[in-house]
């Protein structure tokens, strides 16, 4: 399995990462994706691709609900560092839209504005998007589609009526530990071709019990997807693994 989306640059592994990775093999993960979505963390997370070279990969932007936080001035010296990284990216995000934190309606524009920059962006370097959505469902999958994004990842995607659209558009979905408290994401996967679904934990966040999360945490949602699917455990493990590699053009 690969966890396609967590963020090992956070400060919640300064003192374990090579426990952590470690741990991860050991448990049959085959690789994850780090998503940088903040500027002042980019050298970090370069340190660590290069550190566990060919196990984590790297994808990053700048995060939606940091839309206040930069100056184009920083935007456009950010992108151009991760235009001088290109090698090192598998992917661009995570970017898009977030109603929940941002609620005036001037800031949401310039979110819709930042998001198509990093759509540019990622079409400049002939990257796939990692897009963050919540709250802003309408107006992210309008602008994927007016912009004409040939292939993104909708990270936790959650919402239902929307999923027709997604599926039309060929989009591709992650589904994180999430599913076992969420009525809605259970619904989702229903709906989502078992092609367009990849795993992840967004760890250090949906931890269980209070604790820490962390990419073995993985197996939470393959469970799930595997029950609804009426799938082997070890076919939904594989498939979404597959789907991965296949979405972020992985070389393991």
């Amino acid at each position: 399995m690969i966890d396609s989306h967590c963020h090992l640059e956070q400060k919640d592994y300064n003192n374990d990462l090579d426990k952590v990775i470690e741990l991860c093999k050991k448990e049959g993960l085959k690789a994850l994706v780090t998503v940088c979505a903040d500027p002042n963390d980019f050298e970090r997370s370069l340190e660590i691709v290069d550190k566990y070279k060919n196990y984590v990969f790297l994808c990053a932007a700048i995060h939606p609900q940091d839309v206040k936080k930069f100056t184009q001035k920083k935007i456009d010296a950010y992108f151009d560092l991760l235009k001088e990284n290109k090698k090192k990216l598998v992917a661009v995000g995570e970017t898009g839209g977030d109603y929940f934190w941002i609620k005036e309606e001037s800031w949401r524009e310039k979110q819709k504005e930042l998001f198509i920059q990093h759509i540019d962006l990622s079409k400049e370097l002939k990257l796939p998007l990692v897009v963050h959505c919540r709250d802003a469902w309408e107006d992210v999958l309008k602008i994927l589609e007016q912009e004409d994004v040939k292939k993104a990842l909708l990270h936790l995607w959650g919402n239902k009526e929307l999923i027709p659209r997604v599926v039309e558009d060929g989009y591709s979905i992650t589904i994180g530990p999430l599913i076992a408290r969420s009525k809605k994401h259970k619904e989702i996967v229903k709906n989502m071709p078992i092609e367009s679904i990849l795993l992840e934990t967004d760890s250090p966040w949906f931890g269980q019990n209070g604790e820490r999360g962390v990419s073995t945490n993985i197996r939470i949602p393959c469970e799930y997807i595997s029950g609804i699917k009426k799938m082997m455990f070890e076919d939904t493990w594989k498939k979404c693994c597959d789907n991965a590699v296949k979405f972020f053009n992985l070389k393991l």
